[in-house]
C-alpha cells in the first residue's frame, strides 16, 4: 500500500477528511509555501495543488480564471517543483493537473525532481483507466498514488472497477460537469456515495461543488470527507489568506472536534 493510502487511511480512522484544493501561483509562487501551511494549520488532512494549465477541462470558471492568472505569473511546473523541494509540508500533496504537463515535463524525471517533496499523489482528470499503464510503472516505483475519480454516470461495474484499482482516496464526483459554486445536486447522491464508501476499502471524499459547512456536514455523514476548491481559491484571490483561514476553519471544526475525542 502506497504512502498516501495508508496515511489517510489512518486518518480516516479518527475523522473526516478535509482535503483543499488550490491553483499553485495564482497569486504568485512566493505565496504558495504560506497558503500549504495555512491550509495545514486549519484540518487539512491533504492539499491537492493544481498545476496551471491552458485548457482545463474539468476546471470551472474560478478555477480557469487562478490558472490564467498563474500562467501570467510565468509559473511552471517546474518553478512549483523547485519551490517544493525546499519547503517541508505538513501534510501530504497532490498535484493536480493534465497529462500534457506531466508528460511534456517526462514522468522518470518528473518522480525523480518529485523525490525529496511531499508530493505523494497525482490526480489526472484526463488520463482515462484505461490508459494509466503510461504512468503507473514509475509511479509506483516512486511511491506516488494515482487517485481515482469516480462520475455520478459511471455504472456499476465501471465503479467496482475504479475502487479495485483506488490509491490515495476515492474522488467521488458529485456533480455532472465542472469544478464550481452553486451547484445543484441530485436528490439520490447521498445514497449514492454511501453505496462507494460501503463498497470501498480506502477513505472516499465528495468533490466538485462543496463550497460551504452544510455541504460538508452532509457528505460527512455519508461518506469519509469532502474536497474544497473554487471556493477557497475564489477567496484567496478576493479576501486574501487571512480571511480564507478562517472560512477553511469555519468548514473544518466538526472534524478537529472529532479528532480530539
Amino acid at each position: 500500500m502506497k504512502t498516501l493510502t495508508t496515511y489517510l487511511c489512518k486518518k480516516a480512522e479518527k475523522q473526516k477528511l478535509f482535503v483543499p484544493y488550490i491553483m499553485a501561483g495564482a497569486q504568485g509562487l512566493g505565496a504558495l509555501t504560506e497558503e500549504i501551511t495555512m491550509l495545514a494549520k486549519n484540518g487539512a488532512a491533504a492539499i491537492e495543488l493544481g498545476v496551471p494549465f491552458s485548457d482545463p477541462v474539468a476546471d470551472g470558471p474560478i478555477i480557469q480564471e487562478a490558472g490564467l492568472r498563474a500562467l501570467e505569473r510565468k509559473v511552471t511546473l517546474k518553478k512549483i517543483i523547485e519551490r517544493l523541494q525546499n519547503f517541508d509540508s505538513p501534510v501530504p500533496l497532490i498535484l493536480m493537473g493534465y497529462t500534457n504537463s506531466f508528460f511534456h515535463y517526462g514522468l522518470e524525471k518528473l518522480a525523480e525532481d518529485l523525490a525529496n517533496t511531499d508530493v505523494k499523489g497525482f490526480i489526472i482528470p484526463d488520463l482515462p483507466y484505461e490508459h494509466r499503464d503510461l504512468v503507473l510503472p514509475v509511479f509506483d516505483q516512486a511511491d506516488l498514488a494515482l487517485l481515482q475519480l469516480i462520475s455520478l454516470t459511471s455504472p456499476k461495474e465501471r465503479i467496482k472497477t475504479l475502487l479495485q484499482a483506488a490509491e490515495g482516496f476515492v474522488y467521488a464526483v458529485t456533480i455532472n460537469g465542472t469544478t464550481g459554486t452553486g451547484k445543484n445536486y441530485r436528490d439520490n447522491l447521498d445514497e449514492h456515495l454511501a453505496a462507494i464508501t460501503a463498497e470501498s476499502k480506502i477513505p472516499v471524499l465528495a468533490g466538485f461543488g462543496v463550497s460551504e459547512r452544510s455541504h460538508v456536514e452532509r457528505f460527512n455523514a455519508c461518506c469519509d470527507g469532502v474536497v474544497v476548491g473554487s471556493k477557497i481559491v475564489q477567496s484567496l484571490y478576493e479576501e486574501g489568506i487571512k480571511e480564507t483561514g478562517k472560512f477553511v476553519a469555519s468548514l473544518t471544526t466538526p472534524m478537529k472536534q472529532a479528532d480530539a475525542v
